[in-house]
């Protein structure tokens, strides 16, 4: 009988998963650095400013560090097939460099205020210091100032476009402190066509009536994070699916999707706005909470479980729903009522809940939603 070699086999998975990563390093100038955001050849994801948003005291430290000629951690980015640098690790320094520097562009594209530094421990007169300053010179670096800036080298650690294609996603979670949340937001980031168009429907009307989220999940952007979930579940045929972790699972799907160039959004989008108008014309705000029997009524805050059932059970249906709308029929339904079946169903009852695990929830949930919205 033949002995497997346990050391041989770890180090074959070593060699295969080296050679998934092809990276080079440079030191590069912050003038370089500059050069290569102006000229549209590296993205910072403005997007994202919202989940790794440094204080003015943070970014002044960073600016005090370079003219110190203190090192920085090097700046990750992933290179595109087109040779175009997407920022993996490194965003709030680079964007705090391109603000202080005056060339720091929002999401729309509009210029930022120039950063203005606050006086610091080992350099206190750059208080109110700016990059430059036409009405007051006093408040602006001086030439050698800003050529000691300029010349400050930044080692940037470049994984070209001949590594595997997850790589990017990889890093993105393994050098940030993200959320799996936050790193789907990422993904979908990196598909401007596909961010704007779930930017639009995260704007519905029906949709936001019917999820009711507060100001701090919507703050968090949770609202892409029900999308994801609606986008990857809606028709999948989850039964022939070997779910090991369904966090990695949905994220992997919609890294997929953004790369599916083929993907059919228009169907997506009238799945989606049949399914928020058809509950917003019969359970609104109600949709999504919990159901109480006995008071007979529903209360709370939105539930994710319930979105699990409700959302995508109707969508896997969405054609049928959509006829009714079309021919003002959706009042035959009693959607209501199925909510309240929803609540009292067993099924439901033993897989929803906190401490219930989203691998075993989901794949019974699935299912459940689109027995019980079938019409």
């Amino acid at each position: 009988m033949q002995t497997i070699n346990v050391s041989d086999k770890l180090q074959e998975e070593i060699d295969r998963q080296r050679q998934d990563i092809r990276s080079e390093s440079y030191s590069m100038s912050i003038g370089e650095l500059v050069s290569l955001y102006e000229n549209e050849e590296i993205e910072i994801h403005p997007e994202f400013q919202r989940f790794f948003r440094w204080s003015d005291f943070q970014k002044t430290s960073l600016i005090e560090s370079i003219l110190l000629g203190i090192p920085i951690p090097p700046i990750f980015v992933s290179q595109r097939d087109s040779g175009e640098w997407d920022v993996v690790d490194g965003l709030q320094r680079l964007s705090t460099i391109y603000q202080f520097l005056g060339k720091l562009r929002n999401e729309r594209g509009e210029l930022v205020p120039p950063l203005v530094l606050q006086g610091t421990k080992y350099l206190p007169s750059l208080e109110n210091k700016k990059w430059e300053d036409s009405f007051d010179k006093t408040n602006a670096l001086t030439k050698m100032q800003q050529l000691l800036i300029k010349r400050y080298k930044i080692s940037v650690v470049i994984f070209l476009k001949e590594s595997s294609p997850n790589i990017q996603y990889e890093l993105f979670q393994r050098l940030n402190k993200v959320t799996p949340q936050e790193v789907r937001n990422y993904i979908i980031g990196t598909n401007p066509a596909m961010y704007s168009w779930m930017q639009d429907l995260s704007n519905n009307k029906d949709f936001k009536a019917c999820t009711n989220l507060s100001k701090k999940l919507e703050g968090e952007q949770y609202q892409m994070e029900l999308m994801a979930e609606l986008l990857v579940l809606r028709k999948l045929n989850i039964e022939s699916e070997a779910i090991l972790n369904i966090t990695e699972f949905i994220t992997d799907k919609l890294q997929e999707i953004a790369k599916n160039q083929s993907f059919n959004y228009e169907e997506e989008k009238r799945a989606f706005e049949t399914i928020f108008k058809v509950l917003n014309q019969t359970t609104k705000e109600d949709t999504f909470r919990k159901y109480d029997p006995i008071a007979d009524k529903f209360s709370g805050d939105f539930l994710l479980d319930a979105f699990e059932v409700i959302a995508i059970g109707i969508g896997y249906h969405y054609q049928k729903y959509e006829q009714l709308l079309n021919n003002e029929g959706i009042s035959q339904l009693d959607i209501k009522g199925r909510l309240k079946t929803l609540w009292e169903n067993e099924e439901y009852k033993s897989a929803y809940g906190r401490g219930k695990d989203a691998k075993t929830r989901i794949p019974r949930l699935v299912p459940l939603g689109r027995q019980l919205f079938d019409i």
